[in-house]
Formats: C-alpha cells, structure tokens, sequence
C-alpha cells in the first residue's frame, strides 16, 4: 500500500468512526488533548499520524488498537476468531510489536506480571493495602475514563473485594490486581505504543484464571 493510500484509508477509518459515534474533531480533540488542527492534517492525510496518536484514537474511539494501526499500513495480524477485545492479543505478537519499536530492552513475559502479581498478594490482606485500594481504585479508574475490556473485570474485582464473606485467598488474588492497577507499577508503560494497558489487562486474566481455578 503506498504512502498516499494508507494515509486516505486512515483518514476514512476514522471519518467513519467519528460520523458513528457522533463525535466532532473539535470533541476528539477534547477528549484525546491532541490539538484539532492536527487531528484534521491526520484525517485530510496532510500529516502522518505518529503511534501514539493511533493509541490514543482507538482509546478514546472504543475500538481495537490494532484496527487503526492497519488503516495506518502497520503489519499486523488481527486474529481471525477474537473472544477479547485486542487488549488480549497474543503476547508473543504484542512482544514482536514492542520489540521492532525499541520500546523494550527485554523480553515481556506473562510470568513477568505474574510475580509482579504474587508481590501484591500478601499486602493485600494487610490494612494499608486494603484501604489503598477503597481509596484510590475508583479515582484510578477514572483517570482511564472507564474505558477498555479489561475494566468491566476490574470493577467487577473490586465490588467482590469489598465483599465482607471473602477467602483470605480469594481476597489476596483480588487485590493483588486491584493493587496493579492502582500502583502503576507497570512493566509496559501506560504511553507505550501498542497498547499501555496490556499489563494490566494480562495481570486481570491472569486473576480471573487462578479464581475460576479455586471455584472448581
């Protein structure tokens, strides 16, 4: 795809996406802190839209990240049968992404989050850490703008944390996402391109999987 074609199917793709959501350029400039001006350049193809311009358009535009980097001429594979938004893309594809850009200077593992995870555990039995997460979930969820498939798992995380008849070990596993979450202590940060919530999301599935395993 040339240059020029790639620039006019981004500037469709999200001319559309903007007409369906009823979204002016001047709201997806409020909404994203990218200035109209450029967001037109971008759409009209006067101005090549940079990666994190892309992350933040499919962020605040409710769709996959990886629908707008195709638009924009990026290799990359959409899986053929999606369960997940492309949140939970694959991490060896997400590696290869991250990798290519330079934004890593190691591997990114699942089991990288996971111990980040066990950390969170025991301290999410104890009072400070509980009271961190009453305290400081609902603002941090916020600062998101409630957005991402991952979300909905949290929120759900949190009412069943706040819940007086939990396991000390169901309640460390809630947690220790909760905690994730809130900390930001993430291993990809939340600018990076592809997607900055990756972790986060992938700390959420790692969670569901170990609670759906204690129910069984």
């Amino acid at each position: 795809m040339s240059e020029k074609n790639r620039e006019e199917t981004l500037g469709l793709t999200l001319t559309a996406l903007l007409k369906a959501r009823s979204f002016s350029m001047r709201k997806l400039s409020s909404l994203t802190g990218i200035d109209t001006a450029t967001i037109s350049r971008i759409i009209s193809g006067k101005q090549k839209a940079k990666l994190n311009h892309l992350e933040t358009f499919a962020f605040h535009l409710g769709v996959p990240t990886a629908q707008l980097f195709q638009a924009a001429g990026f290799d990359i594979t959409m899986p053929q049968a999606e369960t997940h938004s492309d949140i939970y893309t694959s991490i060896s594809s997400v590696q290869k992404i991250l990798q290519s850009s330079n934004f890593i200077d190691h591997l990114f593992t699942a089991e990288l989050v996971q111990k980040e995870l066990i950390k969170y555990e025991q301290y999410a039995l104890t009072e400070e850490g509980r009271q961190i997460i009453i305290d400081d979930f609902p603002s941090k969820v916020a600062s998101v703008n409630g957005a991402g498939p991952f979300i909905d798992g949290l929120k759900q995380m949190y009412l069943q944390f706040c819940e007086d008849d939990n396991t000390s070990e169901r309640r460390a596993l809630l947690g220790s996402a909760l905690l994730y979450f809130v900390m930001s202590a993430d291993l990809i940060p939340d600018y990076v391109f592809p997607l900055g919530y990756l972790d986060d999301a992938i700390a959420v599935q790692l969670v569901l999987d170990r609670l759906n395993q204690s129910d069984n």
